[in-house]
């Protein structure tokens, strides 16, 4: 009977270790494996030494990012990403044709002007 009751106290702690230590490790480290397979070219990015920089190629192969840290290229392990400080945004041929016709209406603008 004590043999039973030991064996079933053993069981109780390791769930209670499992669910305390274990599985927040787990879900913190897919957590991170999944920001690290996100990582795109424009994206801002910390170290985990403290460097900010922009990602400026990601080698898949190799597990390696290239940041651009104010003009000086540095390669590093992927692994070495801690966080995301900002994701790139994309732009679209709408917006640039936005900003285009914008100009243009500024210029006819000024052509008018100086007739």
């Amino acid at each position: 009977m004590d043999t039973v009751i030991m064996i079933a106290f053993y069981g109780v702690l390791f769930g209670v270790m499992y669910f305390i230590l274990i599985r927040p490790q787990k879900k913190q480290a897919k957590k991170t494996q999944d920001m690290l397979s996100q990582i795109k070219p424009g994206d801002k990015v910390v170290t985990i030494g403290g460097l900010h920089g922009i990602v400026e190629e990601v080698n898949s192969a190799d597990n390696t990012v290239v940041l651009d840290c104010e003009g000086i290229f540095l390669t590093f392990e992927k692994r070495s990403i801690s966080r995301i400080s900002k994701v790139a945004t994309i732009t679209t041929d709408d917006a640039i044709v936005e900003d285009y016709s914008a100009t243009e209406s500024e210029q006819e603008q000024e052509n008018k002007s100086e007739e």
